[in-house]
This record gives C-alpha cells, structure tokens and sequence, in this order.
C-alpha cells in the first residue's frame, strides 16, 4: 500500500534555491536539517493506474544513488512517497500529510492531472515547490496562476495538436473518433484537437470513460458502429492495453493514434499483445528502452546500471522506470544548484533556472529549459510507430503547435 515512508525512504540530498523575487521574511528551510532534505510524493501504488506506481520506485531509486555518491552539502534525501490510488481525495489527504505532518521541504514528481489539480491551490497557499509533475497537463505552465508548481514532460495539448495535423495529413477525409479519460487528463488534448481541427471538430465523435469503469469495450463497439476510420485513444495504461486488445479482436483497422503517456512496452504493450498493437502510431521525447538504437547509448547504458544495482525488480522494459530516472536527473541537478541553501524559495528558483540542460534519457536533440516565464521544460516531440517488437521514431523532432 506504501502508506509508509516508501521505498528507499533515504534518498540523495539537495538543495532548495528562492523563486520568489521580492522576499523580505526569513528563507523557509522546512524539511531541511543539517543531516536530510525531506521531499515528498504520491504515486498510484494501488488502483486503476496502479502501473505507474513503477515510476516512483524508480524515483527513489535514483535518489538513493544520489545518496549513496555522498548527498548534498552534507545531507542526504528523505524521499517519502504515498500511495494515493489515483484518486484526487486520496491526494489532497496524503499531501496534507506530506507538508503539515512530515514537513517536507518540497513535492516532487506527483502523478496525475485530477490529483494535482486538487492539490495545486493548497500547495501554492503553503509556497511548497510542487516540482517536475508526473502529468502533461497545459496548465502546469501558467507560472501566474500557480508559481510554486512547474511541469516536467511536453503539453498534452501540443501533443494533441501535433496528432490532429498527422492525421489531417494522412486521412484528409477520414471520420475521427476520440475515446478520453473523463477527467482533466482527457480533456486536455481535446483542447490541442480542437485547436487544429477546427471547423472539423462538431464532426468528431467522442466517447469518455470513467477511471472506475471496468473496461471501455461498449465505447469502443460504439465508435466502430459510427464508421470511425481515425481512432485517438486518450487513455491511461490498463485502459490503453484494453483498447488496443478490442480495436483487433473486432477486426477494426482505422489509423489508431495513441497518447504517448501509454506507450509502454512492459506495461501496455506486452499486457494487450504486442502483435495487435502493430501500425499504432504515438510520440516520444525520451528513449524506448526496447529500442535497439540505444543499446550502446551511454545515458541509456548507465541507465540499465542503475536499473541493476538499485532496482533489480524493476521492468527494464517500462518506460516508466527510464522517466523516473530522467526526471529525478533534473531534481538532482537543482540540488546542485541550490549549492548550500536549500530554503523553498531557492529550490523553486534553481527550478526555474534550468539553462539547456541535457538529460541521458531524453533523444538527442532536447533539451532541458526553464525560466521565471517558462514553466514548460520539454516543448519537442517525435512521431513513432509500433512495429510489434519496438517503437520507431520517423520524422524530425517538433517543437509546439506551429511545427
């Protein structure tokens, strides 16, 4: 259940930098001792998104690498991580935890759009940094409404954009149908298709299921009968491996897009049969760890190190354990930067500094950047496509809507 102090509950230390420009009080060092920096986070241990819980472990994985390569500044990370089961309650209780109780310094990595929605008004009350969230959603970039929360991964609304020109592009007259989760998740990248589709979009069919559903077999049958040959699949893991399952076994071959949070081999691949996956067309800004084009990619080389010397029971065929090791390559490089201060506006400030930052997981070409009015650290993306072993990259790197 992992209610506990999770996994790996000492963790690489760091330091915290100020964000806030004109602050006249004393720097807040809560969570930070002469010996630890406490940072917290939730993860869908258990639950309908249960097979992100992998990323988290992977998270405090690479934190007790940090560690045990000597800390920060004399102190090590305390990563303390919850189970909130992917529900937004569940969320709001256990980060109330996080920051009232065990007074962390920092959240970090929290997964899921509707969880940190229902903690990001709360969070930015406190001036907790809410750092490198676990969600694409758009808004993780608004640092007027929220300056204490900053996203990691590319916008599920560019993301979306770029789906609607490829399929314009390769089904000009094609009838679209898009299945969402119904939630802020889904209905982020309806905003990216709109955006594109315009004039088009009354025309589209649409068909959301609910995160407790049992499976998403009715909208699926339903969009067939529609005459739907253009298929987005806006869904979390199980789901996703579920509909990639009933799309083949009703025959029903339309161009079949798929949202790149979902394109793990171990965890959606494998479960839904990779040879009925074949031909389904996604993105990506970070290294398939199936992919024989990384076999002999340093970053991906020291990856599989880690994988085996911290997190042996780990999936080293799930994306997810390579983005928990990405993202938390970030937050060590702000502990770097926070040198010896690691007050919550320093560490919100480090964050907010990123200058070009290379990370080992991500393709060659992105980098990493952030400012005071760029939330948004990933703005490139590649198409891929399954070919029932692997994903293959096509076409350049995008960057935004425009490209």
């Amino acid at each position: 259940m992992l209610r506990r102090r999770s996994l790996l509950t000492a963790v690489a230390a760091t330091a915290f930098v100020p964000a806030a420009p004109a602050i006249v009080r004393a720097a807040d060092t809560t969570g930070v001792t002469d010996t630890e920096i406490r940072i917290g986070n939730t993860m869908p241990y258990s639950g309908p998104a249960s097979a992100y819980g992998t990323i988290g472990k992977a998270d405090a994985a690479a934190f007790k690498m940090a560690n045990d390569a000597g800390g920060f500044a004399g102190r090590k990370v305390n990563f303390i991580s919850y189970d909130d089961s992917y529900s937004p309650p569940k969320t709001v209780e256990q980060v109330r935890r996080l920051i009232e109780q065990d007074r962390v310094a920092a959240l970090f990595h929290t997964l899921g759009t509707p969880c940190n929605t229902a903690i990001v008004k709360y969070v930015n009350q406190k001036k907790v940094p809410h750092l490198f969230l676990a969600t694409g959603a758009d808004k993780w970039g608004d640092y007027k409404e929220h300056p204490w929360t900053i996203g990691w991964q590319p916008s599920y609304v560019t993301e979306a954009q770029v789906y609607a020109k490829y399929m314009l592009a390769q089904k000009p007259d094609g009838k679209i149908g898009i299945l969402y989760q119904n939630d802020d998740f889904g209905k982020d990248y309806l905003t990216g298709f709109r955006d594109v589709l315009k004039g088009r979009w009354d025309k589209v069919t649409l068909a959301s299921y609910e995160v407790t559903d049992a499976t998403v077999d009715s909208q699926l049958v339903s969009l067939q009968g529609a005459g739907i040959d253009v298929l987005a699949t806006i869904a979390t893991p199980k789901f996703a491996a579920q509909t990639i399952r009933k799309v083949h076994d009703m025959n029903w071959k339309p161009l079949h897009i798929l949202t790149g949070v979902s394109v793990s081999v171990g965890a959606v691949m494998q479960p839904a049969g990779p040879e009925k996956a074949v031909g389904i067309v996604s993105s990506a800004y970070a290294k398939d760890p199936t992919d024989p084009a990384w076999d002999n990619d340093q970053g991906m080389k020291d990856w599989r190190a880690f994988m085996a010397k911290y997190y042996p029971d780990g999936d080293v065929k799930d994306a997810g354990n390579v983005i928990g090791y990405g993202v938390t390559h970030t937050m060590l490089r702000v502990l770097k930067q926070c040198g010896n201060d690691f007050s919550r506006e320093n560490m919100l400030k480090q964050a907010t500094n990123l200058k070009d930052l290379e990370n080992p997981i991500l393709l060659p070409g992105i980098r990493l950047n952030t400012s005071p009015t760029n939330y948004h650290p990933i703005r490139q993306l590649q198409l891929m496509r399954w070919n029932g072993k692997t994903w293959e990259r096509f076409g350049d790197l995008i960057e935004g809507a425009s490209a």
